[in-house]
């Protein structure tokens, strides 16, 4: 995990993405926020990328490569693993079962998009924050 890494948001909704850049420049955080509206183009930017990113949040339903998909790869992918982001979904797909999917796939996080950016921002807020202070093995 590297804390000044860019933030990888794969979201293929056009206003959820909207309310995320909304809500990420009101929180004034340093890091960069990159879009990816599919996660093939996401793997592919992780695994052509030197920088390590901070976080990845991921929507579930995607075209090409749907986010269980891709934490799948992430998490097989030698290379990628070592890398040791954070994986956290964002959905709006939320049942039991998703939720269970998520977490055998060792997702670090699942949270239901907020409705509101004052509720998004604390959302995001919150994860920045716990991630931060987090120790990881490659912060050593």
């Amino acid at each position: 995990m590297n804390k000044s890494g860019p933030i990888i948001v794969i979201e293929d909704d056009d206003d959820d993405q909207l309310l995320l850049d909304l809500a990420f420049k009101k929180l004034q955080h340093p890091n960069k926020v990159i879009y990816f509206s599919d996660g093939e183009a996401a793997l592919e930017y992780l695994n052509q990328m030197n920088d390590v990113p901070f976080l990845i949040l991921s929507d579930i339903n995607m075209p090409k490569l749907d986010g269980f998909a891709l934490r799948n790869k992430i998490h097989t992918d030698s290379q990628l693993s070592l890398k040791c982001i954070p994986y956290l979904f964002f959905s709006t797909a939320v049942d039991q079962q998703r939720i269970i999917d998520a977490y055998s796939l060792s997702v670090q996080g699942f949270f239901i998009k907020e409705n509101s950016l004052t509720a998004l921002e604390e959302t995001l807020s919150l994860i920045i924050e716990y991630w931060k202070r987090c120790a990881a093995p490659n912060n050593f």
